[in-house]
């Protein structure tokens, strides 16, 4: 693939000597107009998304890609790095080649339509664009007029959002484009989604024919094998019959239309990359990783959600998303700036109140969450955990680097009885001790707010399903981005006996039981909770800034 050089005449793309590994390779080489990769953690779908794209706008001058994101954040963040280092890999130089958020010189070719703006605009050299298209802002694609549709990390997108505003703008052009099998093509890659709201791209495993993804396949072997034969008889100086080059003109025309009708699905594991990632990435991820997070985003394994566990009213209803636009968007995509995350990026944050903090306290794993009630909600904005060697003090300072440009530092920390005497055996501080004077450490003023004995299961688990249900003073709802961990041990909490399903806390750690998908988190969360509703120590009323003085 050389630098700003456009594809070869078989629609392969590039000319320099850049590795595959056998997904990539099968994905490109197969070519299908629409292509949907389910895939894991380390697979390289990035520089699928590099190749992809780059051969659209090569080969389409001036067309229109839209690059869609479940959110502002995370394709600053995740989707766009990761395509746009393969490009300058690959010789392609921001400024020199490519510009993003800024209108291209005036001696680059214009798109076939000019954008209105340029603010969130991907342009190439050759004229052509591609908007970067945030489903956190409302019609971020009415009026386009697309050319192709790239979506990363599906399993965040709203599909109902998708199916109203972006998929009707895959249109027109035809007229420049249509010769082309790739034009009004979708490429949608994910790994394994959790939720059924995530899920809807799996779908598209029943619409993809493999028997005519295996006439493709055949058909690209068979392309090359005659295309090799015909430049080893020109090197050797023997004629080519005219009928070889007609005959193979043919066979690419054909698998060009079989291209344009076809969709390409495919589920691929993280060991299908085991010659990059290695042996040893993969055990780490095991090790590492909780065993749903493992099972879905490494081996791509499908994975239902506990319908009758400990919290059974809870829904998708109860998860948002919010990310600071104007924060974001004073980044000018200089990606060096979020590298750091803080909660400035997070729209669903109040500066100017407290957060509210509950915790979770084991010797092997230590867990915060942080809250702030907002009307009739609490919101759950993130959740931290720390393992093994980092306790407590690692904890705060986690949490209080990420909150570190909060204007009211105070923080009012719900704790029950397990939290007063009981310590790690090294001194004699209690853990809610060792917590506040963490905080206060880094200059937070802590509400201590102790809520008693730890409440029975039976009546904690009336509470917390009757406020996720609506019928309590505050109903729960999870920021996605901040608590996927969260969201894990929530979700897949269970029954035993009248009570949460707790059977697997006090066991030794496993490759196939994890502490993070234990119910530790969620034990966080439920202190959140009983505290908030039951223990407001600011309920509504004037700005903690003039109740504190913060």
């Amino acid at each position: 693939m050389g630098k700003g050089k456009a594809d070869t005449d078989d629609g392969q793309t590039g000319t320099a000597r850049v590795y595959m590994n056998i997904p990539q390779r099968e994905v490109m080489a197969t070519g299908a107009r629409d292509t949907v990769v389910v895939g894991g953690r380390g697979i390289g779908k990035g520089l699928i998304h590099a190749a992809w794209n780059l051969r659209n706008m090569q080969r389409m001058p001036g067309s229109a890609t839209g690059i869609v994101c479940a959110n502002y954040k995370r394709g600053l963040a995740n989707t766009l790095p990761s395509m746009l280092t393969h490009w300058e890999r690959w010789g392609f130089r921001r400024g020199t080649h490519w510009i993003i958020g800024n209108k291209p010189p005036a001696s680059w070719p214009r798109p076939v339509i000019e954008p209105q703006g340029w603010d969130n605009v991907l342009s190439l050299y050759n004229g052509s664009i591609a908007y970067v298209i945030s489903q956190d802002r409302t019609g971020t694609s009415n009026s386009l007029t697309l050319d192709a549709l790239d979506m990363d990390e599906a399993k965040y997108l709203d599909f109902e959002q998708l199916k109203d505003e972006t998929l009707p703008a895959n249109r027109g052009n035809r007229d420049r484009f249509g010769r082309h099998y790739f034009h009004h093509g979708m490429l949608i890659t994910s790994d394994m989604p959790v939720t059924k709201r995530g899920s809807w791209f799996l779908d598209y495993k029943s619409k993809c024919d493999p028997r005519r993804v295996d006439l493709i396949q055949a058909a690209v072997a068979e392309f090359w094998e005659r295309r090799r034969k015909i430049e080893e008889a020109v090197a050797a100086g023997r004629e080519v019959k005219d009928y070889l080059r007609r005959d193979l003109r043919l066979l690419y025309t054909n698998l060009c239309r079989l291209r344009a009708a076809t969709l390409f699905y495919k589920e691929y594991a993280s060991v299908w990359n085991i010659e990059v990632l290695g042996e040893k990435w993969l055990r780490d991820m095991r090790r590492d990783l909780p065993p749903l997070t493992f099972q879905t985003s490494i081996m791509c394994q499908r994975i239902g959600i506990a319908k009758d566990g400990f919290y059974s009213s809870m829904t998708e209803g109860h998860k948002y998303e919010a990310a600071n636009f104007t924060y974001l968007d004073s980044l000018e995509f200089k990606f060096d700036k979020i590298k750091e995350p803080c909660s400035l990026a997070d729209a669903d944050v109040d500066t100017d109140r407290p957060l509210c903090l509950a915790f979770d306290y084991n010797a092997n794993i230590n867990w915060c969450v942080v809250g702030q009630p907002h009307g009739k909600e609490l919101r759950v904005l993130r959740s931290f955990w720390v393992k093994y060697d980092r306790k407590l003090p690692e904890l705060v300072e986690d949490v209080t680097r990420y909150y570190r440009h909060h204007r009211c530092k105070v923080a009012v920390f719900y704790y029950d009885a397990t939290a007063v005497g009981n310590n790690y055996a090294v001194n004699d501080d209690d853990f809610h001790t060792v917590i506040s004077r963490e905080l206060r450490r880094r200059g937070w003023m802590v509400v201590e707010t102790y809520i008693g004995a730890p409440m029975n299961h039976m009546l904690k688990h009336l509470l917390i399903n009757r406020m996720f249900a609506g019928k309590a003073h505050l109903t729960p709802r999870f920021n996605t981005e901040g608590n996927e961990d969260l969201l894990l041990s929530v979700q897949t909490a269970g029954i035993y006996n009248g009570k949460k399903d707790k059977r697997g806390e006090k066991l030794a750690e496993t490759e196939e039981d994890r502490l993070e998908h234990r119910t530790d988190g969620s034990d966080a969360f439920d202190t959140l909770c009983i505290g908030c509703e039951k223990f407001p120590t600011l309920p509504g009323g004037p700005s903690v800034t003039s109740d504190f003085g913060g």
